[in-house]
């Protein structure tokens, strides 16, 4: 067949052409001819992801609920019993000065009562804080409430000593 029939035969028989098309069978076998044996490729499987992401999601929450669940670490166990030291120190200084002032027979300021009070308000409120929230800013406040705390019975022990050395002058004074 030359190429001017071949091309004859290809016009008049195009519609029968047209109408049939290959097997898939057929293309697998064209293309596996064409570029070699084509191999599933793993990574490319939405499963795979998918697991992964679900392995992932656990490991993660396994370890954040296995932290939460195993407690504070040495360290923050250290810092917490330093600050139990301290707060029981001061809260031990702060009960002997009060027990000074009661047992003397001398009257107490309202305003030192007053002060002292809200002084102990705010220590009860800073309390709750931390048991809510806790945090070093809570704890330097804590501390920084009973150091004041401390100061205000200084300065009222030393008024109620100075009013005992005032009190026998001025009886010397009217003998």
């Amino acid at each position: 067949m030359s190429n001017n029939k071949m091309e004859q035969f290809f016009a008049s028989n195009r519609n029968a052409f047209d109408d049939k098309t290959p097997s898939d069978r057929v293309w697998t076998r064209i293309e596996r001819h064409l570029f070699g044996a084509k191999q599933a490729n793993l990574w490319n499987s939405a499963t795979v992801w998918r697991a992964a992401a679900a392995m992932l999601l656990g490991l993660s929450l396994l370890q954040f609920f296995g932290q939460r669940m195993h407690g504070p670490t040495k360290e923050e166990l250290a810092a917490q019993q330093e600050f139990l030291d301290v707060e029981s120190y001061y809260a031990g200084q702060i009960s002997e000065k009060i027990s000074l002032i009661r047992n003397d027979d001398y009257f107490v300021d309202d305003q030192f009562t007053q002060d002292f009070e809200k002084l102990d308000a705010m220590y009860a409120v800073l309390t709750e804080e931390l048991k809510k929230r806790p945090s070093e800013k809570v704890k330097d406040a804590l501390v920084l409430n009973m150091l004041v705390r401390i100061d205000l019975l200084n300065q009222q022990i030393k008024e109620l000593d100075e009013s005992k050395k005032k009190q026998p002058e001025a009886a010397k004074v009217q003998s």
